[in-house]
């Protein structure tokens, strides 16, 4: 039994907020029908992305609908609050949150009371201060980026084959991605593999015109699948005309030139940056204790260290790895861990109000899983390695397999069974992104747009 009514906040929508609300909902069912536990997620989405179905969405292997869980529906006895927490007083137990009528009732932020904190707004993208990236650079993070990069690829494709000018075709077909990891490896390769197919329906456009080019500032790709798997995936890569620069860095993409620390320089209208991720800035706003890197600073138990009633997990929380031989080592950031630590988060707040003993989180790192275009991918699971085909088929099983709800299992399941019956769609829906332009025309007002007038050239 829960002694008193609790209040419990959770802050984010992601991997940990939306399977630590679900956990919540489900082993406090008749607390939750008493009134004695209220439950309240807020979110900037009104739905989870699971990214690692992100490159495949931006290739069109998968509708982006079903990239994501809509949590009205999946969170039912929950309350969804559409907005962003902006501040936490956790001495008050207070969050400041400003909502999507925030600015339509111009009273300011509104202000949430709460018993219990679970903290897990996730990461945002970690940028330099690299010249022309604010302007020119593309994220890869959100399955809106994602749907974008693809129309824009394919648009690039489109202004390529229909101009004479020799410069705006070359810069047209050159894609930069920088960062090797996860994000960035994988959109490049479904990309990549994408576009080659599209080239079969252009005239003038052959998979040889295209230049596809990786920038990676360490000395490897993929760190997560080991050395020998990183080595194998360049070697792939570069079979396929994709430029790998290992040790190299972006110096500047200022007026669409893509220049590099070796001294190349590539124009180019696609700048694709997938550089890492750091703590979300809410982190910062907050009265509880960080670590040097920004991040909250928990127990093996998800508690914030020193701190009564507040919980984290995912990227945002520095989580003690109980199973790594060297001390002091800390969880991966990343949905592997996420997913599992939310079970066990949602399970110790059961344990808190009910005043039973706490679960400490322990788990082995399985392995990792990475795709490179349609049949291609490389794992590593439970030490094994896996190159090519079966890899591949071994991360369509295990992301299948942890894809939220059976909806959407079924859903991306016949996607992919459609997508192997079939050819592959390759149609460009840019003005998805600006849908009013053509109706400003017609009652006379603003010009269509412009692709001079977006960072990333997309009309």
């Amino acid at each position: 039994m829960v002694k008193e009514r609790a209040r419990i906040l959770v802050v984010g929508g992601g991997y940990v907020g939306m399977y630590t609300a679900l956990r919540l909902q489900r082993r406090l069912k008749r607390e939750l029908r008493q009134g004695e536990v209220d439950i309240t997620v807020v979110t900037p989405d009104p739905y989870m992305t699971y990214q690692p179905f992100l490159p495949e969405a931006a290739a069109g292997s998968i509708s982006p609908r079903h990239v994501v869980v809509p949590l009205r529906r999946v969170l039912d006895r929950c309350h969804v609050v559409i907005g962003e927490v902006t501040a936490v007083d956790h001495a008050k137990r207070t969050a400041e949150v400003a909502t999507l009528a925030t600015a339509e009732e111009r009273k300011g932020a509104t202000f949430l009371e709460y018993d219990e904190l679970v903290l897990a707004p996730g990461s945002i993208a970690r940028t330099l201060p690299v010249p022309g990236l604010a302007e020119h650079g593309i994220g890869f993070k959100t399955v809106e980026e994602a749907i974008g990069l693809r129309n824009h690829v394919i648009e690039q494709m489109d202004i390529a084959s229909s101009t004479r000018d020799p410069a705006i075709r070359d810069a047209a077909l050159t894609f930069v991605f920088v960062g090797g990891g996860y994000a960035g490896v994988e959109a490049l390769g479904e990309l990549e593999d994408m576009a080659r197919y599209a080239t079969r329906y252009y005239h003038n456009v052959q998979p040889e015109d295209m230049k596809w080019i990786l920038v990676e500032a360490t000395d490897r790709i993929l760190p997560e699948v080991g050395p020998e798997l990183g080595r194998y995936t360049v070697t792939e890569l570069r079979r396929r005309n994709i430029q790998v620069l290992l040790e190299t860095r972006l110096e500047s993409c200022a007026d669409r030139v893509a220049v590099l620390s070796d001294g190349q320089r590539f124009p180019t209208r696609t700048l694709v940056w997938t550089a890492g991720v750091k703590p979300h800035p809410v982190l910062a706003a907050t009265d509880l204790p960080l670590t040097p890197r920004g991040r909250l600073k928990c127990t093996p138990q998800l508690t914030v260290d020193g701190v009564d009633h507040a919980w984290a997990a995912g990227d945002a929380a520095a989580v003690p790895d109980v199973t790594a031989t060297e001390p002091g080592t800390e969880t991966a950031p990343n949905a592997q861990h996420a997913v599992r630590q939310a079970r066990v988060l949602g399970d110790n707040i059961v344990h808190a109000l009910r005043g039973e003993p706490l679960d400490t989180y322990a788990h082995t790192y399985v392995g990792s899983v990475a795709s490179l275009g349609f049949h291609k991918g490389v794992a590593q699971v439970y030490g094994r390695r896996l190159k090519g085909y079966p890899a591949w088929f071994m991360h369509r099983v295990y992301h299948l397999s942890r894809v939220p709800t059976v909806n959407r299992k079924a859903r991306v399941l016949a996607e992919w069974t459609l997508s192997g019956l079939f050819k592959r769609e390759i149609v460009s829906l840019g003005s998805l992104e600006h849908p009013r332009a053509e109706f400003e025309l017609a009652a006379g007002g603003k010009p269509p747009h412009s692709p001079s007038d977006d960072s990333n050239g997309s009309s």
